[in-house]
């Protein structure tokens, strides 16, 4: 018999975050997050996203033993200002057992119907800033700490309770020799010259900040036509600027701005963490916090995180400037390998943007829904 029970104290949201870490325990593949910035997103008085939506998190036991978990959420900006009536679901993990993965759901699924709403989705997260998608392809290699890792059954328990697939993704990677720089290093003159641009480089964090909000503003307005699109609120950029920012080494931010100092693209390109998160091993401290130094100080790998350019410019090739900074700065580094983060398989435009470079797709995932 399944029980599923809330987890709503700080000892049992622990155990919600730390349950996959007995889930994985025997997998070479699964990056660990970091124990205490899960809590933190999990926490009402931290991330201000829980002013504009409700998250409920449980835990499904058999006997004392927890055996899955599921986080239900209802993005409110999502549902009354976009009239998406979605249920949203994620960090969803699991023993391969149908009637565990079906006692989880069947709590989604219900609040949802409590709600109104007419769909459940997962896995997703918050927003676009969070992670998506169960795995479908690329079992094999190991996962990066933007994305969820999961065993290949998943998407069998997916089927078996009814889910459609909604939406899928892939993930590709290329070798940095693959770059050829005569592909932009002409047009990306060519185009400052013609549209006014100029291109700023960073050497330290904090002169990253001044311009921090603008990229939020500009990845509201350059993702706002994706089918997945939530967008940022202002009470919500300085959550995201102290989360993420402080793992990017400033010279692997690029923004584009015009003659008017408006920002009109922007890069966000991080360090491989992978291996140096499964080093350590869920903790910052005594030792984490030193593989993950040194990862974003020597790593040779890097992830594109995010890109965006001002709908006025798109189609413009100011990507071009963008691949011209980041040459630079890679060639400067060394780096050998670049990975991209899960994109939409019908987003054209950001294909487009990579074809030079020969991206081979490593890992695929999708997303699963349930009409209610």
């Amino acid at each position: 018999m399944i029980t599923i029970k809330e987890a709503i104290s700080k000892k049992e949201l622990k155990t919600f975050v730390k349950f996959p870490f007995s889930l994985y325990k025997d997998s070479e593949y699964w990056v660990p997050p970091i124990i205490k910035q899960e809590l933190e997103t999990f926490n009402k008085d931290k991330n201000p996203i829980f002013k504009d939506a409700d998250a409920r998190f449980f835990l499904a036991y058999r006997g004392n033993e927890i055996v899955g978990r599921v986080a239900a959420i209802v993005n409110w900006l999502e549902v009354n200002k976009q009239q998406i009536k979605k249920m949203r679901f994620g960090w969803f993990d699991f023993i391969d057992d149908f009637e565990v993965s079906k006692a989880l759901l069947e709590i989604v699924e219900n609040i949802g119907k409590e709600h109104q709403l007419e769909y459940a989705e997962g896995p997703v997260g918050f927003s676009n800033l969070d992670k998506v998608g169960v795995m479908t392809e690329g079992f094999d290699s190991i996962a990066p700490m933007i994305t969820w890792y999961n065993h290949p059954y998943y998407v069998n328990h997916y089927v078996e309770h009814g889910y459609e697939i909604e939406k899928q993704y892939s993930e590709s990677k290329f070798p940095f020799e693959n770059v050829k720089p005569e592909f932009f290093k002409k047009a990306q003159e060519l185009i400052k010259r013609r549209y006014k641009l100029k291109a700023l480089k960073f050497t330290k964090t904090e002169e990253v900040m001044p311009y921090a909000d603008r990229m939020f503003d500009l990845f509201n307005k350059s993702y706002a036509s994706l089918s997945s699109f939530v967008e940022i609120t202002d009470i919500q950029k300085e959550y995201f600027k102290n989360k993420f920012i402080s793992f990017v080494n400033p010279e692997y931010i690029k923004f584009v701005i015009d003659e008017n100092d408006r920002l009109i693209g922007f890069a966000i390109v991080m360090p491989r963490f992978a291996e140096a998160l499964q080093k350590a091993k869920g903790k910052l401290f005594p030792f984490g916090f030193r593989h993950i130094l040194k990862a974003k100080k020597s790593s040779k790998d890097v992830i594109f995180y995010l890109i965006g350019i001002h709908p006025d410019y798109q189609n413009k090739g100011v990507h071009a400037v963008i691949f011209n900074e980041m040459y630079e700065t890679f060639t400067k580094k060394g780096i050998k390998t670049c990975y991209r983060t899960p994109e939409l398989e019908d987003n054209e435009a950001i294909h487009k943007i990579w074809k030079h470079f020969d991206p081979v797709v490593y890992k695929r995932r999708k997303t699963f829904r349930k009409d209610l």
